[in-house]
């Protein structure tokens, strides 16, 4: 454990490495699944950062120091954090360089731009970097190129493939892992997110190593709505048509704003493209006590790691629509005929 995270020692020996050689980036694009520690191992390591007791090389802010105190209360003049605003898909132009009656004298790239206040540097993070779109991330073109002396960047997202070219040529890739079982049960207890160990051991097995998909679940209505689906996701029971209509019906209970429907089916995309990604590490023979049952792996034969891999390429697209505003229903239709079609050519190639 790292000031408090669990599983991701390789990444604290990178940083110890870099900082050690002198070799600390300027930008750094964290990348892994939601609800690992993503954020909170950018918080800490800003803290670390801009401790004024301890050295960064050391990785041990001392948490006594006002830098320390400052950057806990929120309020450190040297660490900039923004994030997707409510309400907002997409992240805005304003949050990088103001709004049209402030441009360039207020944002994340003109304070990152100023010498630091209270040491050497300045630490901007830029949260929910799935959703730059062309124009915002163009703001940060010029930063990301001609990084001020001490400015430190990271930006944090899930994958490679939502993040655009631009972006990916100017940082380096840090990638978290899924928490492992154990690590992910001890955290749902600690938290108190599961009500005991044989809770937290049931919500692990289905969570795909993410914390906040663990609490998610705890929502009964998205637990008994996952283990209906999940079932049906074989080319014997699916009926697409139907499957789409129980779905859209679980979507509209999210209520009338458009962003608790959106987080509803995102859910529902998620949570199949997690099944489909046991189903591939089952078929790789990848040891886990936690995998899926052999009678759905015999379903899909000889087939399974092409069947599951199309099935994974799908979802991510339908996300990707998903975050344009695609109409949800039409989203739905087509995700679940392209799934049907998908376990077509699996069956049929199964046959042969």
């Amino acid at each position: 454990m790292w000031q408090g995270i669990l599983g991701h020692d390789d990444v604290v020996e990178r940083f110890r490495h870099s900082l050690a050689a002198g070799r600390l980036a300027a930008s750094y694009l964290f990348l892994g699944p939601d609800g690992v520690g993503k954020r909170s191992f950018a918080m800490k390591l800003a803290q670390a950062l801009l401790c004024q007791r301890s050295a960064a090389a050391e990785l041990k802010p001392c948490g006594k120091c006002e830098s320390c105190q400052l950057l806990v209360a929120g309020n450190h003049p040297d660490l900039d954090l923004i994030g997707l605003p409510a309400g907002k898909r997409w992240l805005p132009v304003d949050l990088f360089i103001g709004d049209r009656d402030h441009r360039n004298q207020v944002g994340l790239c003109h304070n990152v731009s100023l010498r630091p206040q209270m040491g050497k540097r300045r630490v901007a993070i830029i949260d929910d970097a799935d959703y730059l779109t062309i124009e915002s991330a163009n703001c940060l073109l010029k930063t990301l190129e001609e990084p001020p002396p001490g400015a430190v960047m990271i930006l944090i997202g899930t994958s490679r493939g939502r993040q655009l070219p631009t972006i990916l040529s100017r940082t380096q890739a840090v990638r978290f892992s899924p928490l492992d079982h154990g690590t992910l049960c001890r955290l749902m207890v600690e938290l108190q997110i599961a009500s005991n160990e044989s809770h937290a051991d049931q919500l692990s097995i289905q969570s795909a190593g993410s914390l906040s998909k663990a609490a998610a679940l705890v929502d009964p209505q998205l637990w008994e709505m996952q283990q209906a689906l999940l079932p049906q996701l074989t080319p014997s029971r699916l009926d697409s048509v139907r499957l789409a209509s129980e779905l859209l019906a679980f979507v509209n209970q999210a209520g009338k704003e458009a962003d608790a429907r959106r987080g509803r089916l995102r859910a529902i995309l998620q949570m199949v493209a997690d099944h489909f990604r046991r189903v591939l590490r089952a078929a790789c023979a990848v040891p886990d006590s936690k995998s899926l049952a052999n009678s759905e792996l015999l379903e899909l034969g000889p087939t399974a790691q092409d069947c599951a891999l199309a099935v994974l390429d799908r979802c991510l697209e339908a996300e990707l629509q998903l975050d344009r505003n695609a109409n949800q229903a039409t989203l739905l239709e087509c995700w679940l005929d392209d799934l049907a079609g998908i376990f077509l050519v699996s069956s049929l190639q199964s046959t042969h």
